[in-house]
């Protein structure tokens, strides 16, 4: 047994907090999983990673830190070595002078300490955390090496997986490119990291020293890769090769995309590239058919709302609007409702900018306003096709919500998107746009708000006490506050998740326009009124709706709290 796992158990059996046995059998759990010790008795449910760590820190009298909370600083390449932070795992936080302030996963180690001041010539001052955190902390700050991510991509050759893409209508397999440049490599890898990570978007950004690689997962932006800076020009290259754009333009914006065969299923990329002031940024959205939920039962919503939702989407006639923030999963939802009420009798076409998902037996049609396809334009050819429902990517402008009203009223079922924060707010936003309030009140159907929160890893949440009082503040009757469970996540994680949180729900507010509230924007009242009779015939707002997430434990308040704002 380690000098760590020596010094560890005599702490945790001090304080009775685990069993002598149960200790040795977690050090042998953690060896042949090849995990740490404290991860392991995380999982088992034996100790809680930020009591051990306060444990560990006052027995020895060394700060405690949480890495998930703290940001290396930028020049942290610059003066600590990459090698030297992995072979002693140890993540570099700040450097004043010649101290140099680090975070350690083994502590107890004092010859490791003299060690790291001999070969960094700095006053080394360290602080303690877990060996995961540190090591999440590391590849963060270092981000994989270019061999690493180029492993990674063979490795997966490996396993026998295709790569294909497309680039307008020639596709060809990019695995057989033998003995391609690094920077072919290098983007390969990073696409396959990202669907294996299942992330929604890949951000590359060029600056003066770097070039820093980022996804977004469960709507969060994380840094996974830095390659060198010189590589930075092949990089875009490639990808714009990928994606069909001109490699020699570099002074305006381009738009493209590309195709991957992974596992059987095709995964659409769009690219977009950007001038900046050191290079070129490229964002590059993935567009994974297999993410898209299928049937409205799974994507999370209040039993009150999903019946509002379903109840409307089968409506023969009338305009649902779903509202919300780009990255809402707005698209999810209607895609979801298409495919409930497709079938043979039904005759569906969408307009779409550009077509995200393809649905087998909906007639899609791509706006492109260089040919001079914009909405509207599209709106009225298909008012000419005889469909029964008609879906519209987004309403932008007057004349789009001008004709999709003319379609509701005229036998329609329309279905469509706005950028609003509530469903109240939309009905002043439609009439700013140009609709008279009787037009608002007779053609539409359902107005719904939509967030996407981020779920609790069930394997590490955590219990929180919190008072009553906030709890009311937050959306809670005084009776649900005295008797609910809130969870917190684990700022570490657990090796299953991101930082406490896997995968997202939707939360939905839905308004349906009932006699009483038609009459209301008729007569154009107030929002609050409005609001107020919505809720008296039982409309759950957004804020309602994530507190009753919350007390199931399937959610945080600071993911209520970041969702909602300060919504009601």
């Amino acid at each position: 047994m380690s000098t760590y796992h020596r010094k560890l158990r005599q702490i945790l059996l001090k304080e009775g907090t685990v069993a002598e046995a149960a200790f040795d059998q977690a050090v042998a759990q953690s060896e042949q999983a090849n995990q740490s010790v404290t991860e392991t008795l995380a999982r088992q449910g034996l100790v809680q990673p930020r009591a051990l760590l306060g444990l560990i820190a006052r027995e020895i009298g060394v700060t405690p830190v949480d890495l998930s909370r703290v940001t290396p600083a930028e020049d942290v390449k610059e003066w600590f070595p990459e090698e030297l932070a992995k072979k002693h795992c140890v993540c570099p936080l700040s450097k004043i002078g010649a101290s140099v302030t680090v975070a350690l996963a083994d502590p107890f180690d004092v010859v490791k300490i003299d060690q790291l001041r001999f070969e960094t010539h700095a006053d080394i001052r360290p602080m303690v955390a877990l060996e995961e955190a540190v090591k999440d902390a590391i590849a963060r700050c270092y981000g994989p090496g270019t061999s690493e991510m180029v492993d990674l991509l063979e490795g997966l050759h490996d396993e026998g997986v295709e790569i294909r893409e497309t680039a307008g209508d020639a596709a060809h397999d990019i695995t057989s490119e033998a003995e391609s440049a690094p920077a072919v490599k290098l983007v390969n890898a990073m696409v396959w990291q990202a669907i294996r990570d299942k992330a929604s978007d890949i951000h590359i950004e060029p600056f003066e020293k770097e070039v820093r690689v980022r996804f977004r997962q469960d709507g969060m932006l994380k840094e996974v890769l830095s390659p060198p800076k010189q590589m930075a020009t092949a990089i875009i290259s490639r990808i714009k090769i990928m994606a069909g754009l001109d490699i020699a333009e570099r002074r305006k914006p381009q738009d493209g995309k590309f195709q991957v065969k992974a596992e059987g299923r095709q995964i659409d990329f769009r690219v977009s590239t950007l001038p900046v002031v050191h290079g070129e940024k490229s964002v590059l959205r993935i567009l994974d058919q297999s993410n898209l939920a299928g049937q409205l039962d799974n994507l999370g919503f209040e039993q009150k709302c999903l019946d509002d939702y379903r109840r409307a989407i089968k409506s023969p006639y009338g305009m649902i609007l779903i509202t919300g923030p780009t990255g809402s999963g707005k698209s999810t939802t209607l895609y979801s409702a298409i495919n409930e009420i497709h079938s043979p009798n039904v005759n569906i076409v969408t307009v779409e900018d550009p077509v995200e998902y393809q649905i087998h037996g909906v007639n899609q049609v791509p706006v492109n306003p260089k040919r001079e396809m914009t909405f509207a334009a599209a709106l009225r050819s298909i008012l000419r096709q005889d469909p029964n429902v008609i879906l519209i990517g987004e309403i932008r402008d007057k004349e789009t919500i001008e004709i999709a009203t003319k379609a509701a009223l005229t036998g329609h079922l329309v279905l469509s998107t706005l950028h609003t924060n509530d469903a109240v707010g939309t009905i002043t936003r439609m009439v700013d746009m140009g609709l008279d309030a009787f037009m608002v009140a007779s053609s539409t159907l359902l107005i719904c708000a939509q967030r996407l929160a981020r779920k609790l890893c069930e394997q590490c949440k955590q219990p929180l006490q919190v008072p009553l009082e906030r709890l009311v503040s937050m959306g809670a009757t005084e009776a649900e506050a005295k008797v609910a469970t809130i969870f917190t996540p684990t700022p570490d994680g657990c090796g299953r998740c991101a930082r406490g949180y896997k995968g997202r729900f939707a939360v939905l507010e839905t308004l349906p326009f009932t006699e009483p509230v038609k009459r209301l924007v008729v007569k154009s009242r107030p929002l609050q009124e409005i609001s107020e009779q919505a809720i008296a015939e039982g409309m759950i707002t957004l804020r309602r709706a994530a507190m009753l997430n919350a007390m199931r434990g399937k959610t945080s308040l600071e993911e209520v709290a970041r969702i909602t704002l300060g919504g009601h």
